[in-house]
């Protein structure tokens, strides 16, 4: 079972919180972001309401409908928890969720379309671009001083490598 369209990863389960029923939940991110959320999609059990959400260093711990007990927190260990994107608090200005770079197009430092932003995947230190380009697809680090994501009136709008981007960056052609 994948997530549904417009839904952003929040993180995963750690396991369960307590004996009853609560589950503490890794986040990708701001945990303060989620503790409003109505409901998650959680990885092979689809949309379930959040009955209560409270802080737990790294994340938060969950109260979900209809996961009574630690045993059901614990068959949850280990699954994805995505939000809707309606369904998540409005930032500062300024501000924006990855969710937001999906669709923008990639231009280099003159304004040339060098393809499209598909998804941001949090890989650790370094969340990465995934660039639909040339009929490829190729991974780019979100946080590199060389990549700017460009606002206007607070939202993304399109996402620029600079003159310092690397030559062959969107190259990944294995020639040895």
């Amino acid at each position: 079972m994948t997530a549904p369209n417009d839904t952003t990863r929040l993180g995963y389960f750690l396991g369960p919180h307590g004996v009853q029923g609560g589950i503490k939940l890794y986040v990708l991110g701001d945990a303060g972001q989620i503790l409003s959320l109505p409901r998650v999609y959680v990885e092979g059990r689809g949309w379930l309401r959040v009955r209560r959400a409270d802080p737990l260093a790294p994340g938060v711990a969950l109260q979900l409908a209809g996961i009574t007990d630690r045993e059901g927190a614990e068959l949850l260990r280990g699954a994805n928890v995505y939000a809707a994107d309606t369904d998540l608090p409005g930032l500062e200005e300024g501000s924006f969720y990855y969710h937001d770079l999906r669709g923008l197009p990639l231009l280099d430092a003159a304004g040339t379309v060098l393809g499209e932003v598909s998804d941001v995947i949090d890989a650790g230190p370094q969340d990465l671009l995934v660039v639909q380009h040339s009929g490829k697809e190729a991974l780019l680090p979100l946080q590199a001083p060389y990549v700017d994501v460009q606002t206007t009136a607070g939202r993304p709008v399109r996402v620029v490598l600079t003159e310092d981007a690397p030559a062959g960056l969107l190259d990944d052609d294995d020639e040895s």
